[in-house]
């Protein structure tokens, strides 16, 4: 997928950073994957929360961070546009 957010539960600027990316990514025809740090950890593969876990959310862009606590709203829509 282009567009992961990755997030845990519990996590209030997780749950404001998926109804944004929510709504831009709906206008722009996008989809994007929501993974859960914590629960990617206890399977097995600790690498995301080990990278990201203190700045969650955070938004990939192609395996890229792209921005992390908020989504940039005016770079991610220049980034998707055509």
């Amino acid at each position: 997928m282009r567009i992961v957010l990755l997030t845990r539960a519990g996590c209030a600027a997780c749950g404001t950073a998926r109804t944004d990316l929510g709504r831009i990514c709906g206008e722009l025809g996008e989809g994007f994957d929501e993974v859960d740090v914590d629960e990617r950890a206890a399977a097995g593969d600790p690498a995301l929360r080990g990278e990201y876990g203190d700045r969650l959310p955070v938004v990939l862009l192609d395996g890229e961070e792209h921005s992390y606590w908020t989504v940039d709203e005016p770079r991610l829509r220049a980034d998707l546009a055509p």
